[in-house]
């Protein structure tokens, strides 16, 4: 299919249609104004013809000019990720390391050419996906002799699709709605949707070991991928496509999660499923919080396998859901292709009542397969509409500080855990921002434990974004790993978790991985300095 006519927004989440208008911006920086008893200003809409950039520290071939650009525009919207930090640089035209050059290639043939180029000439290159890493998994090293940006944005198709074994095959560059829109016509579905969904692509899903909204069962990128196929500097290597394998170590697993850093991947054999026709959703109060937790294991260890089993602490409840910051929210979902959810939403409700949750009979819907609407209504669907918007670009630059951390921990340990996350992060909250909060809510529920997510935010000076952002976000890193948990559990590594990765992960494993980057990446080309050292 025909790539994306749209220009990728610079400043903001998704396309240039994506961006806030100057009277939204100028609205949030009234609501903001409102808050804190003082007046603050949106900046000036940033204009990509304004931006200014280093000249390229490099010539593209003749044979590559065909999909290798240094185009100003092109560089502009591959200099950054989807942080807020990168989009408030961004806001500020500030851009400092822009790639040199960047790649679109469209078949595999101009991808062999561009990463041999790259190599023989010492360049970094930098899968791109979509660009919406929230670690600055997608910059370009400031020290490398010329950086380029491989963008697969043309290679985006469907290539097969195996209705009987119900798996896919897909080009690594094909956006989530474009696979759906692919899938509709056959009933089947991928079912794997990130909050960047609408953005984000194939290869950057299995790159980054990406998560999905489903709370329970197959969440990760990891439970679709059925095979894979990567180009290295050292050739390419695509794994056999089966349902399972005891034969050794899995190449597949080598790929997964591997950033970029080992190689580019092209496509890869997806799990499918039958779109769903029966769902079922219930909102579960608790007034205190760790009875819903306890609600949570206990549903989760039952493996009714609820597509949604995520609980908000009551100032996420109060903030996200309408409630009065004295409860918590329990949200469940179920759905099938093929049986009915009723009896399981109420074997749930049943388990989280008598963990001492509360809601009405009536409260909880079923749709028996006639379209009737599941998890619109009430907190549930003022919750779903929350969660849904993605819009960074709305409050960058007027002082509001806002970000997330996750992680995942067993279930032994949660309570201390969370209770020593939130004295932590909540002391240097309190000291680094103005009417700081610190909320909590689950994203996925495992049988041994939860993995939660925190959201953190404040008022900060105008221009001491970054110092206060760091100080919280060290303490965060710092916290879950002393106490136990993953430095991330779905927002990957890049170079922001790189610290606390290598704290987390055995000592012997890193050596482990440069000798195997050394192998395939002998110069040290690949997203340097993501997960290892060149």
């Amino acid at each position: 299919m025909a790539a994306r006519a749209e220009r990728r927004s610079f400043w903001t989440w998704g396309y240039v249609s994506d961006e806030p208008s100057d009277a939204e911006r100028a609205e949030a920086a009234r609501g903001l104004s409102e808050r804190i008893g003082a007046e603050v200003a949106p900046p000036a809409t940033p204009q990509i013809v304004d931006i200014e950039l280093r000249k390229p520290r490099l010539e593209v071939p003749a044979a590559l000019a065909g999909w290798v650009s240094t185009d100003h525009a092109e560089r502009v919207t591959h200099t950054y990720g989807g942080h807020s930090l990168e989009l408030l640089r961004a806001m500020r035209g500030e851009f400092v390391d822009p790639p040199d050059a960047v790649a679109h290639p469209r078949n595999e043939a101009e991808l062999e050419a561009t990463l041999e180029w790259c190599d023989r000439a010492g360049h970094a290159a930098m899968p791109y996906g979509g660009g919406t890493s929230v670690v600055w998994g997608v910059n370009a090293p400031a020290d490398a002799e010329g950086a380029v940006t491989i963008d697969l944005d043309e290679m985006n198709s469907v290539l097969e699709v195996d209705d009987v074994s119900r798996a896919g095959r897909f080009q690594a560059g094909i956006l989530g709605p474009d696979l759906e829109a692919a899938l509709k016509g056959k009933g089947l579905t991928l079912r794997h949707y990130p909050q960047s969904f609408p953005w984000s692509t194939v290869g950057g899903w299995v790159a980054t070991r990406s998560g999905g909204h489903y709370a329970t069962n197959h969440t990760h990128i990891d439970d679709f991928v059925e095979s894979t196929r990567m180009l290295t500097p050292r050739g390419w290597m695509e794994s056999r496509r089966l349902p399972g394998s005891g034969a050794g170590p899995s190449p597949d697993r080598m790929v997964l999660g591997s950033e970029g850093t080992l190689g580019v991947i092209s496509e890869c054999w997806l799990r499918l499923q039958k779109r769903p026709v029966f769902r079922a959703t219930a909102g579960v109060t608790f007034a205190d919080w760790a009875n819903g937790c306890n609600a949570v294991r206990q549903i989760a260890q039952a493996k009714l396998w609820p597509a949604n089993l995520r609980i908000l602490d009551p100032v996420e409840a109060a903030a996200s859901a309408g409630l009065g910051g004295n409860s918590a929210l329990l949200i469940i979902g179920f759905e099938s292709a093929d049986v009915p959810q009723g009896e399981n939403v109420r074997a749930a409700v049943a388990i989280a009542r008598d963990c001492g949750g509360s809601i009405d009979d009536d409260a909880i819907v079923v749709d028996d397969g006639d379209g009737r609407p599941t998890g619109r209504a009430g907190a549930v669907g003022a919750w779903r509409n929350a969660f849904i918007g993605v819009n960074a670009g709305l409050t960058a630059g007027i002082g509001l500080l806002s970000d997330t951390f996750e992680t995942a921990i067993t279930w032994d340990r949660w309570p201390a855990f969370d209770a020593y996350v939130r004295d932590r992060v909540g002391a240097v909250l309190n000291e680094a921002v103005a009417g700081g909060r610190l909320s909590c809510r689950f994203t996925h529920v495992y049988p041994d434990g939860p993995a939660p997510y925190y959201s953190f935010s404040g008022v900060v000076p105008v221009g001491a974004e970054e110092e206060r952002w760091r100080a919280v976000k060290d303490a965060a890193t710092a916290a879950v790993v002393a106490a136990g948990g993953t430095v991330t559990h779905h927002h990957a590594v890049g170079r922001m978790h790189r610290p606390g990765w290598e704290k987390q992960r055995p000592a012997l494993f890193g050596d482990l991985w440069r000798a195997t980057k050394r192998s395939v990446d002998p110069n040290g080309i690949m997203n340097p300095g993501v997960l290892v050292d060149p």
